[in-house]
């Protein structure tokens, strides 16, 4: 358990009669990158929002760390370093980028959402704003409001807004969702690099993303685990070919 940064054990999610997920097992490594994937109906959605604490299991577990936060509110568990993003991209859009970034930033040191304060109180946190807008490449657009941002830029700062608050488990919800071929390369680059020296969990569409990103890969089908191991294991597994009925093509 010692290498294991996020762990669900047993994990069921009951709405109504309707078991979408049922008795899931999920470990991810830790420094790894972990992909939760699965045809459209599989329940991945539903087991991500239980891992990232959007939802409440009916019966399991969740640890990170080794420490059950199955109870735990999002907040609680952020501070402790379990940070996710989204897939409808989560900033403020007519804020400037630098702006986003340090509302983040107020966050995680503590100073909250005080949008009153003097430019001269916020100052300290610009020079770290600066260097995570650096980090996901996006520093020439500073000053730009959000909003006029590329789509893959846009959730570039959501990945620098989502550093800000310094998570140890990354939950990234389908991270090249809606983005044209010349932006995922980017982005996938960029997961990589922030990547570094953190653990990542994500749920991704995108089956090449997923192929050249992901150390592990978890396939859910009707809300149970069907398959898991290295891209190669689980995209010659009959199962999941069958899943996707043609199979997993690069």
């Amino acid at each position: 358990m010692a290498d294991k940064a996020l762990v669900g054990e047993g994990l069921t999610k009951v709405f109504g009669g309707f078991a979408a997920v049922k008795d899931v097992n999920l470990s991810v490594r830790r420094g790894s990158i972990h992909a939760l994937i699965g045809p459209n109906g599989a329940g991945k959605t539903t087991c991500f929002n239980l891992l990232t604490k959007t939802l409440t299991p009916t019966r399991g577990r969740i640890l990170l760390d080794g420490e059950d936060i199955s109870r735990m509110r999002t907040s609680e568990v952020a501070r402790r370093g379990l940070v996710r993003s989204f897939q409808i991209s989560a900033i403020f859009p007519h804020l400037t980028v630098l702006e986003n970034v340090r509302v983040a930033l107020q966050s995680s040191f503590g100073t909250g959402y005080h949008f009153w304060r003097s430019l001269r109180a916020v100052a300290p946190l610009n020079r770290r704003a600066e260097e995570l807008l650096e980090q996901v490449g996006i520093q020439d657009n500073r000053d730009s409001p959000a909003a006029a941002l590329s789509y893959g830029k846009k959730r570039a700062l959501e990945i620098a807004t989502t550093l800000a608050l310094e998570p140890r488990v990354m939950l990234l919800d389908e991270p090249t969702a809606g983005m044209g071929h010349e932006d995922i390369e980017p982005i996938t680059d960029l997961i990589k690099r922030v990547a570094v020296g953190r653990t990542v969990l994500l749920v991704e569409h995108n089956l090449s993303v997923v192929s050249t990103l992901c150390d592990r890969i978890t396939v859910l089908q009707h809300g149970e685990v069907l398959a898991e191991g290295s891209y190669k294991d689980v995209s010659n597994d009959p199962r999941v070919v069958e899943a996707y009925m043609g199979g997993i093509d690069e």
